[in-house]
């Protein structure tokens, strides 16, 4: 999964519906001073998918408002949901209340009420919350340094600070690890 390749063409589509937007507008416009507190480009209740270099779906990102902004040229979500493809099929959820994509591109993070869960159907579910998580899109690395919590049937598992290596499928706990088992019935 190439996260800087799905970031860089977010961006192109940004750049794209942008740039048409100001040619529909030129003739309209006016010498007006520029407002330092808009934003570059909005977009309202969309869905991207982004391919890697072989043309195959990266991942899909859905959120009702995305904006990049001039000053710090960040970029900000709104309740993203990232659907990111498994190679056996079905998607990984990743969500959260809000997420910035840094001004280099090379970090998304996402913030409060963070739930990845693992696709349909998994004959062992996994749900990973916390607060935030950091992903680095380059590395494919994902790290939070606050209580995350990992759900599987049977078993919990918290701890404070994780790294995940995307490639993998591994994490490490950092610290505060504890774990409990709870025998399933069948």
């Amino acid at each position: 999964m190439n996260w800087r390749l799905a970031l860089t063409v977010v961006l192109l589509v940004a750049a794209v519906v942008s740039g048409w937007s100001v040619w529909r507008q030129r003739a309209d416009d006016t010498a007006m001073a520029p407002d330092q507190g808009r934003s570059d480009y909005v977009l309202h209740d969309f869905e991207l998918t982004a391919l890697n270099k072989e043309g195959i779906e990266s991942f899909t990102l859905r959120a009702p408002l995305l904006e990049q902004h001039p000053q710090d040229r960040t970029i900000t979500l709104d309740e993203p949901l990232f659907l990111l493809p498994e190679r056996g099929g079905g998607y990984w959820q990743a969500r959260s209340r809000t997420g910035v994509v840094t001004a280099d591109h090379d970090e998304v993070r996402l913030r409060d009420d963070v739930r990845v869960t693992s696709p349909e159907g998994n004959p062992r579910p996994v749900t990973m919350n916390t607060e935030q998580l950091n992903l680095y899109p380059e590395t494919d690395i994902a790290r939070s340094d606050v209580l995350v919590t990992v759900e599987q049937p049977g078993s919990t598992i918290q701890g404070r600070g994780l790294e995940v290596d995307l490639a993998s499928k591994r994490y490490t706990f950092k610290s505060q690890v504890k774990q409990r088992y709870v025998p399933t019935r069948r």
